[in-house]
């Protein structure tokens, strides 16, 4: 299916939840009226506006159109879209192979443009190429370095007269006395599905990765299983916190705008998400000081890990009839220019490093685990197909309406490992 010089289409005209159209004055190239369509996730909102708003500055005779699309809504329509021939000219592309929008699932049906000629291509970082890569070429645009931890309020912590637990232990604890002085811990959203896996990857990312780093490899060489590793802790933890009130009461009803809103609003401490979700609370909360922190797993800090990976990359439809502008707006997403813009507003870090960005303090201790080699790929990431991870979406909503058990959970994701859609 794959062939260098091959063009590649990516479309996605996707429903959206949100749509906010941003436009510069003048025409595209090659004559046409039509603006240069770009689709982001809703969560990169603040950072695609200020790419957005510096680009059309600096490209006058551009005109750009952004539409703003739920995670879920652009995994789910995507394929559809593709196939229709319809779709942006720029699009959100996940890395890796864990969802049916990611880069392996979109270069396999043919629908992405050979990026591997810019020149931001070749500064991408070896550990990076991976998920954003497919048989060593570029199809896509890494963005930015994000984690998966907890965002919190920092008001809200000191004034339960805490700080950040490190320890599982104090995890619960902290979960307890949050519930003693009418508030919780962490909102969460398992309406939004999405939003089910991030706790199971920031507690597998140390019941799993810290003892078997190469579990990934362990697992495509089946030398190794969902149900026979650190998975089934992770759920079993996942359900402890709920148990313990942790988490909001019926969460399997609130969704990820709910759970900002909690936290923005005072009713909840935080909300375990990835980094890029703090951008929208600093914008909810303009005068708030939020902190960021891994979810501690076990009893020894130390062993902590933190998923860490590219989290947003773009990819460039071939089909489209404004290519050449399309490729223009991804070289300057991939410039140093505009990855500082993207990661400065979205409390992020840029995907292609370069000296002159400063990262918000609020990721010192993601900047630390990146640098110290404590965070571990997104797990989706390396799934051999995006059957895994719908899988995953299921079964912890199946764990919290009480009809499934961890060990049932476990065994239900490595039947999907092994079993590739048709």
């Amino acid at each position: 299916m794959s062939s260098p010089a091959r063009r590649r289409v990516a479309t996605a005209a996707v429903a959206t939840l949100l749509i906010t159209p941003l436009a510069s004055c003048g025409s595209g190239s090659g004559g046409s009226s039509a603006p240069l369509r770009v689709t982001a996730n809703v969560t990169d909102r603040s950072s695609m506006d200020a790419v957005v708003s510096a680009f059309r500055k600096s490209h006058p005779d551009i005109e750009v159109d952004v539409t703003y699309a739920d995670t879920d809504t652009q995994q789910r329509s995507l394929g559809k879209q593709l196939a229709g021939g319809e779709g942006p000219d720029v699009f959100t592309v996940w890395p890796g192979n864990g969802n049916p929008a990611s880069v392996q699932a979109l270069e396999a049906d043919g629908h992405l443009w050979d990026l591997s000629a810019r020149e931001f291509a070749s500064q991408v970082p070896e550990g990076a190429r991976p998920v954003t890569e497919v048989d060593r070429h570029a199809y896509v645009v890494p963005v930015n370095y994000s984690g998966i931890g907890v965002i919190y309020s920092k008001r809200a912590l000191a004034a339960l007269g805490a700080e950040e637990p490190k320890e599982w232990k104090d995890l619960l604890k902290l979960c307890r006395t949050a519930r003693e002085n009418g508030t919780v811990l962490l909102a969460l959203g398992n309406k939004t599905p999405w939003v089910t896996q991030l706790i199971s990857y920031a507690l597998a990312a140390t019941t799993v990765y810290a003892s078997t780093p190469d579990f990934d490899e362990k697992m495509r060489d089946a030398d190794a299983s969902f149900a026979g590793s650190g998975w089934t802790e992770a759920f079993s933890k996942y359900l402890e916190m709920n148990e313990q009130g942790c988490f909001n009461d019926l969460p399997l009803e609130t969704t990820y705008e709910k759970t900002l809103q909690m936290v923005s609003g005072g009713r909840a401490v935080g909300v375990v998400q990835v980094a890029s979700s703090l951008a929208e609370l600093q914008s909810a909360s303009p005068e708030a000081q939020f902190g960021f922190f891994a979810l501690p797993a076990g009893n020894d800090a130390e062993r902590t890990r933190m998923p860490g990976a590219v989290s947003a990359a773009y990819g460039v439809n071939a089909h489209s009839g404004r290519l050449d502008d399309a490729l223009v707006f991804a070289d300057f997403l991939g410039s140093a220019e505009g990855q500082n813009l993207y990661n400065r507003g979205g409390a992020t870090l840029p995907a292609i490093p370069n000296d002159e960005f400063e990262a918000s303090p609020a990721l010192a201790e993601l900047t630390e685990r990146q640098r110290g080699g404590t965070t571990v790929p997104f797990m989706d990431q390396l799934w051999p197909h995006p059957g895994v991870q719908q899988q995953h979406f299921a079964q912890v909503k199946a764990l919290f309406d009480g009809s499934a058990t961890p060990e049932q959970a476990a065994a239900a994701l490595d039947r999907a490992y092994r079993t590739r859609p048709q």
